[in-house]
């Protein structure tokens, strides 16, 4: 009967707490309302059960207020998303044509003082300056008429002075077209400087190929600001400029000969600046010969022939012209 008593109890606490439990969690009759807000009382959407967590972090850009959005407020945000799409397939389709033409252009540039060196397939010793520098053959007027050796030196140098002259071109360009052209132009060279330096030299450790187009590189840079302060301040510090770069500083070298290359830069410069864009993009263009400006060169300047009371110029602080 004690037993019966207690299990009757049990029963009958189990009842009460599930009644009590009920009604704990039985809704209000009135929701209650926030004080202190502006915002009117939103009920509470449960997520669904593959729905990530919300944050309650505002967004940066907020969006606009429900309601009826006029034809004329989306057009605007139809017509950005057009720019910027038409943006992002131009910068592509961009990259891609300089890619190409400056390809092209590269190799009008490169076959200057192209040179090769035959012992370099055939394992045979190859033959050296007195400097311990390898040297190959090439034909053209910077071997033939000018006499510099065919080295990669002389054929990196020459490669930058043409290199110079497209790049100078390509400053005339948009900015966001010149910068691809003048980025993709000098890429060309240094994987060709690269290949020269593995088949015609040798050098299979690349850690020194890299040592050596480091070096190209700060001469790249020293020779953009080198020959634009030539064509700025005019012939005599141009024609320093290619005397450092080009001919090594060398004492002994022709004076004709140089003023002939600081003709060829500024008659090719000019003659660039005719062409158009949409030529250049094409690379429909080749490079002509300093051999050209001999003529020039030795022809006597009127200038001579004037007394120097006459000639042209600002008179020194002191006073006249010596």
């Amino acid at each position: 009967m004690a037993s019966k008593t207690c299990v009757s109890c049990l029963r009958t606490l189990q009842r009460q707490s599930r009644s009590v439990t009920q009604t704990r969690r039985a809704p209000p009759a009135f929701p209650s309302s926030r004080t202190f807000t502006t915002t009117p009382p939103r009920h509470v959407e449960l997520p669904g059960p593959n729905a990530t967590a919300a944050t309650s972090i505002p967004p940066v850009t907020p969006e606009r207020a429900t309601g009826n959005t006029t034809q004329a407020e989306k057009e605007p945000t139809r017509l950005k998303a057009a720019r910027e799409l038409k943006k992002l397939a131009g910068g592509a389709t961009e990259t891609y044509t300089a890619y190409g033409a400056t390809e092209l252009l590269y190799k009008e540039c490169a076959k200057q003082a192209d040179y090769t060196i035959p012992q370099a397939k055939t394992g045979e010793e190859m033959p050296k300056t007195e400097d311990g520098v390898d040297v190959g053959i090439g034909e053209g007027w910077w071997h033939t008429e000018l006499g510099l050796k065919p080295t990669f030196s002389t054929w990196s140098q020459v490669t930058m002075l043409h290199m110079y002259l497209l790049s100078a071109r390509f400053r005339c360009f948009q900015p966001h077209i010149a910068q691809p052209w003048q980025q993709h132009l000098l890429d060309h060279f240094f994987y060709d400087a690269e290949n020269k330096m593995t088949i015609n030299h040798g050098m299979h450790a690349r850690g020194t190929r890299n040592k050596y187009l480091k070096d190209l590189f700060i001469q790249w840079r020293g020779l953009l600001a080198a020959y634009d302060e030539g064509l700025y301040k005019g012939d005599a510090v141009l024609a320093a400029a290619i005397w450092r770069n080009v001919f090594k500083a060398d004492e002994n070298v022709d004076v004709r000969s140089l003023a002939q290359i600081v003709s060829y830069m500024r008659r090719t410069l000019k003659g660039l600046d005719l062409v158009p864009d949409e030529s250049i993009m094409r690379a429909k263009l080749e490079f002509g010969s300093p051999a050209e400006e001999e003529r020039l060169v030795k022809s006597r300047s009127q200038m001579m022939d004037l007394p120097f009371e006459n000639a042209s110029g600002t008179d020194l602080p002191g006073g006249k012209q010596p």
